[in-house]
């Protein structure tokens, strides 16, 4: 059994957000690999609302970059508080959550 425990990391950012010449997910991605965190991901929203009750669509007429970008990570617990607190030290809004996760490989090439 590991010992260590470990975290999905969750960021919510807007699209358009840019964070040192990138857009911030990629930011977010390029960071945590910097980091050796062992898995990041990213997915475009298609339609939701946040805390200011505006629902935003995937639609021709929405304004272009006012959706949400996920940006996930499986991490331990200090790879984890590492990300948030190098993310905190940057000029930037970013919401996230963090939920405890197992980790497991399943199949034969595992």
């Amino acid at each position: 059994m590991q010992s260590e425990r470990y975290v999905l990391l969750r960021f919510y950012v807007h699209e358009n957000h840019r964070l040192h010449g990138k857009l911030l997910w990629e930011w977010l991605l390029h960071r945590a690999k910097e980091m050796g965190i062992i898995g990041g991901s990213a997915f475009r929203a298609m339609a939701g609302f946040g805390a200011h009750g505006v629902l935003h669509e995937d639609r021709f007429f929405e304004l272009q970059g006012s959706l949400t970008v996920e940006v996930e990570f499986l991490a331990t617990e200090a790879e984890s508080r590492a990300l948030v607190e190098c993310v905190s030290r940057e000029t930037v809004r970013a919401v996230y959550t963090e939920i405890p996760a197992t980790f497991g490989v399943i199949g034969p090439d595992a």
